[in-house]
């Protein structure tokens, strides 16, 4: 059962007269209680996707087409009320350094109040203050932080903070936005953890976007690799990063040093991101990749649906038409 579907989602953002496509026919099946990474190189559409499900992207600028089905809603096509009644209390987001989010001049609990208090206005100061040191207890944090400023915090109690904050009306749906990124290892193997047994107490979904493809290996159940935009690979973790079909997946998990197995000299993909605000034709990974042929400058692939979900677009995996 799907409690997101994202159907050929294209966003386009219009700037300095170019018309700039960050992300390109997107199709996503996200079902109740997975756990899906969508990794990348910056710059591949990653946070734009994320934006584009909760509608945060600036409207005067861009352009938005496509499904976005929400437990059976088009958020596409629903009004700003009706969305504000589902984002943060449906569907919530920790962002890329949340941490910074909070004000600096009011304590930690207060700021948490006010912000409870916008869907639940006439929750009492008891009720809010028992949720908020229940969920404290629910990311392993002291209550006493109730009663500090964010500067007497450490990077990773912060990172805490907001993640307890994005699951202040237990969400069904949560979505991470390189959440660990500024942490040193052992904290955010702690809070990693952490979100994992939250989605066991709590049955979240979860999709988590990262750059670092071991984060996806150790986390998720599902990867979806994106580049340039556009989807070039998806599936069951165990599928997609132990035996990959597109060379850009192979690419990425060649950059990442690994713990297990032969050593080996770790070798980055050359060459950068294309130019989004032109038309490319053929595969938008070909100047890049090393495998590619005639066809892959001259036709876009199709992506082509293997055993267990497996999805590629690639030529070399059979995903163009001749005719």
């Amino acid at each position: 059962m799907s409690i997101l579907e994202i159907k050929n989602l294209n966003v386009e953002y219009r700037v300095e007269g170019k018309n700039i496509k960050a992300v390109k026919d997107v199709s996503l099946d996200i079902g109740v209680q997975d756990s899906i990474g969508i990794v990348g190189e910056s710059g591949s559409g990653k946070s734009t996707l994320a934006m584009a499900i909760l509608q945060l992207l600036p409207s005067k600028i861009t352009k938005v087409t496509g499904e976005i089905i929400f437990d059976g809603v088009d958020l596409l096509k629903i009004s700003e009320d009706e969305l504000r009644k589902i984002r943060w209390k449906d569907i919530a987001v920790v962002f890329q350094k949340s941490m910074n989010s909070l004000s600096p001049v009011h304590k930690v609990g207060f700021q948490m109040s006010d912000i409870y208090k916008v869907h639940k206005p006439k929750a009492t100061d008891r009720e809010v203050k028992e949720r908020i040191l229940e969920l404290f207890d629910l990311v392993n944090l002291s209550e006493r932080v109730y009663d500090l400023y964010p500067h007497e915090l450490s990077g990773g109690m912060m990172q805490r903070v907001s993640i307890a904050l994005s699951l202040i009306y237990f969400p069904r749906l949560l979505i991470l936005d390189e959440a660990t990124t500024a942490l040193d290892v052992v904290t955010q193997g702690q809070i990693l953890n952490e979100i994992m047994n939250l989605e066991e107490k709590l049955h979240l979904t979860r999709i988590m976007i990262t750059h670092d493809v071991s984060v996806v290996s150790s986390t998720c159940k599902k990867v979806a690799v994106m580049y340039a935009g556009c989807l070039l690979e998806s599936g069951y973790v165990r599928d997609v990063l132990t035996k990959p079909k597109h060379p850009y997946t192979e690419g990425l998990l060649n950059s990442y040093p690994s713990l297990k197995g032969e050593r080996k000299n770790l070798r980055g993909i050359p060459g950068t991101l294309p130019d989004l605000s032109i038309s490319h034709r053929g595969c938008i990974f070909a100047d890049r990749c090393k495998k590619a042929t005639e066809i892959c400058f001259k036709k876009e692939p199709k992506m082509l649906e293997f055993d267990n979900n497996w999805n590629v677009a690639c030529h070399l995996v059979g995903g163009v038409d001749c005719d």
